[in-house]
């Protein structure tokens, strides 16, 4: 498919093409199994813990750094 926008191509045009493709993809969705959806929930937490550790490092050793400064 030609993504690329022609000038001259109505926003009405845009629309329709747009809810097109959003039909497109919904019908080759599925329904995620238990054991999917298990599967998914424990890598988003866990990429979650790992952000959210480099984020409190990060803040502890700019604490750390300031009151070296001092």
């Amino acid at each position: 498919m030609d993504y690329e926008l022609e000038e001259g191509q109505s926003v009405w045009f845009k629309i329709k093409r747009f809810v097109k493709e959003c039909a497109r993809v919904w019908k080759i969705t599925k329904k995620p199994t238990k054991e999917e959806f298990k599967t998914i929930s424990k890598v988003s937490g866990l990429g979650i813990l790992i952000i959210g550790g480099i984020g409190f490092i990060v803040s502890m050793l700019k604490i750390v750094i300031q009151l070296l400064m001092k």
